[in-house]
């Protein structure tokens, strides 16, 4: 951008011969246009630097009388500091620039004033600039408030599932040290006090677990639906006329699993196959793709590949990409990553990747 502008007040300066001290004004221009380079960190200074000069250039014409011209249309290029303020300052620096802009107009159109018409023209691209400012400042920032609703509803979504997948267990835990207990009469000492160790512990995470997610669940019945399983992926394989085919291949290593990491795969992978369902144009087909890499070697990861033949177009659209993102938000937190993409052929394809022991514990 400053390159651009830089050159094209070169250019006008040595080709325009109505101008008055042209190098003296380009002098002027050059350096105002390499201040956009910081319209974002010190959007105030440079509107009342650019505009201030504008302003001091119109005064100097308003003194010629009209027979010189003391400014370069290149210069216009510094509407864009205005429209800077207007994205990304704060609301009080907006009105401050906006109240410089005003008079600088008013003193340029005054400066060259060619009919009504014109002066109304030049108030509405200043008008225009600082509206279509504000309007992508609004859009970013309504965008940025569904990207936080959705990394809270996946939060909320993981916590209730880590606590469903150690209530599950912790309680059984229990059930187990309270049954050691009422036989521990027959059994050695050391035996009844782990048991009671056991049944201390028990009670206590279960405590601390309601504790941690009982916001979560306020106004909610619990969930009494058995622990998803690796074997559920099984249920998203669709072969429906209307439909692409969805094909789901499991590596039998993964039976095993627990039931944090099986609960994460299944919302993974039922979040990219319904993303693929939905935006997939001319898909026929999407595989689903379990396995595990590394065994052996103390980090095994769970990687899953979810991938379609659709046409390869953007899916990163205002509400395309809110799924994705609750995908890899959710990989993030359980200390994995996942990537989504146009596939090398056409298609697009979800690569995640979930570390077994971090997931586990």
């Amino acid at each position: 951008m400053v390159g651009v502008g830089s050159a094209a007040s070169v250019i006008e300066a040595v080709l325009r011969s109505d101008l008055a001290g042209r190098w003296l004004l380009l002098l002027i221009a050059v350096p105002l246009i390499a201040s956009l380079l910081w319209r974002r960190t010190h959007p105030l200074p440079v509107v009342v630097a650019c505009f201030g000069t504008m302003a001091a250039l119109g005064v100097a014409d308003l003194a010629s009388a009209g027979n010189a011209q003391t400014g370069l249309y290149s210069m216009s290029i510094l509407l864009i500091s205005l429209y800077a303020a207007a994205r990304w300052a704060s609301g009080r620096v907006v009105l401050i620039a906006v109240a410089v802009a005003l008079p600088t107009a008013a003193i340029c159109i005054a400066a060259d004033y060619t009919g009504i018409g014109d002066a109304v023209g030049g108030i509405l691209v200043l008008a225009v600039t600082v509206a279509v400012g504000l309007a992508v400042r609004f859009r970013h920032r309504a965008r940025q408030r569904d990207f936080e609703q959705v990394r809270l509803v996946e939060r909320a979504q993981l916590a209730r599932d880590l606590h469903d997948t150690v209530a599950h267990h912790v309680s059984a835990i229990a059930i187990r040290a309270q049954a050691g207990l009422a036989v521990a009469s027959s059994r050695p000492e050391a035996a009844l006090e782990a048991l009671r160790i056991i049944d201390a512990e028990a009670g206590r995470t279960l405590a601390e677990m309601r504790a941690m997610v009982g916001v979560l669940r306020r106004e909610q019945h619990a969930e009494l639906a058995p622990a998803p399983t690796i074997a559920d992926l099984q249920r998203l394989a669709v072969n429906s006329a209307g439909s692409p085919v969805v094909e789901v291949s499991v590596d039998r290593s993964l039976d095993d699993v627990t039931p944090a990491i099986a609960a994460a795969v299944l919302r993974i992978v039922r979040e990219a196959v319904t993303n693929a369902q939905r935006h997939a144009r001319n898909a026929t087909r999407i595989i689903v793709a379990a396995t595990t890499i590394g065994p052996g070697t103390g980090e095994a990861c769970v990687r899953l590949q979810i991938s379609d033949d659709g046409d390869r177009v953007a899916r990163h659209g205002p509400s395309e990409g809110y799924g994705v993102l609750g995908i890899i938000e959710r990989a993030t937190l359980l200390g994995g990553h996942a990537t989504a993409g146009p596939a090398p052929g056409r298609g697009w394809v979800v690569d995640v990747e979930l570390p077994l022991e971090k997931v586990g514990r």
